[in-house]
C-alpha cells in the first residue's frame, strides 16, 4: 500500500490568519484526524519520551494495554498521515516522530501576531 502523506508544510495557511480553502482545510483536517484519538496521543506521547526518541512496536503493547494489531492499526493512520516514520530492523520495525509534521500541524493553528490580526466585521443586527 502507497504512502499517501498529506503535504502540510507547502499546502496550509495559518487557520486564524486567513481563509482556507477546501483542498487546504481537508487536507489539515485529515491530519489532525490522524491525532484524535487518546491512543494515538498516548503512543506520540511514549515514542517522544524514549532516550533513543524511538520505539519498537514490540514495547508500545504493554504501556498502552491495548493488542498487537490494534497498536499496529494506529501506527499505520499516523505513519500514512506522514506524522511518524518507520525502519524495520530484522523481524521488528522501529517508529519515530517526524517533528516538521508535528510542527506543521502547531503552526496551522498559530495566531497572527498582534500587528498583523486581521478585523473582524462587524456582525450586522437583525
Amino acid at each position: 500500500m502507497k504512502r499517501s502523506v498529506i503535504a502540510l508544510e507547502a499546502c496550509c495557511p495559518p487557520v486564524l490568519r486567513g481563509r482556507l480553502g477546501k483542498t487546504d482545510a481537508a487536507q489539515l483536517a485529515g491530519a489532525f484526524k490522524a491525532i484524535a484519538d487518546p491512543a494515538r496521543l498516548r503512543l506520540l506521547s511514549f515514542i517522544a519520551a524514549q532516550p533513543s526518541g524511538e520505539a519498537c512496536v514490540c514495547h508500545l503493547t504493554k504501556p498502552l494495554g491495548l493488542a498487537q494489531p490494534t497498536v499496529s492499526h494506529h501506527l499505520r493512520v499516523m505513519y500514512d498521515a506522514g506524522l511518524i516514520d518507520r525502519e524495520r530492523r530484522g523481524t521488528w520495525v522501529y517508529y519515530r516522530i517526524v517533528p516538521e509534521r508535528l510542527a506543521a500541524l502547531r503552526d496551522a493553528l498559530a495566531a497572527a501576531p498582534r500587528g498583523l490580526r486581521r478585523e473582524r466585521p462587524m456582525r450586522r443586527s437583525a
